[in-house]
């Protein structure tokens, strides 16, 4: 499984969206119940900035051979190693080495 070897710049945003089922009762009474095994996958927004033109390639490039769909690890600003896909991501070609890279990083889970 390959690994995504690049930093990110600050800001980067994380967001969580934990798979819970409510069940509302006529009483006004509501109980919460987690949904599946792993119950908080992590969405992560990152932005890559003042990049040179070899390493938007590589990231790209990087990106392209996952084509949205292969799983790659990385380890998140905060450390925390996981599974992840990219589906989505763009480029801004700024000046001559000066590139920025948007990309949304979504944690997977394998068996």
């Amino acid at each position: 499984m390959a690994t995504f070897t690049y930093t990110p710049s600050f800001v980067a945003s994380e967001q969580s969206a934990p798979n819970v089922r409510t069940v509302q009762f006529g009483d006004g009474y509501s109980q919460f119940l987690r949904f599946g095994l792993n119950t908080n996958p992590k969405t992560w927004q990152l932005t890559f900035e003042n990049r040179t033109d070899t390493e938007r390639e590589n990231i790209v490039a990087f990106l392209d051979a996952a084509g949205g769909w292969d799983i790659f690890d990385w380890t998140s600003p905060r450390g925390i190693v996981g599974k992840y896909v990219c589906q989505d991501w763009s480029v801004d070609m700024l000046s001559c080495n000066n590139n920025t890279i948007r990309a949304t990083f979504r944690q997977v889970y394998e068996p």
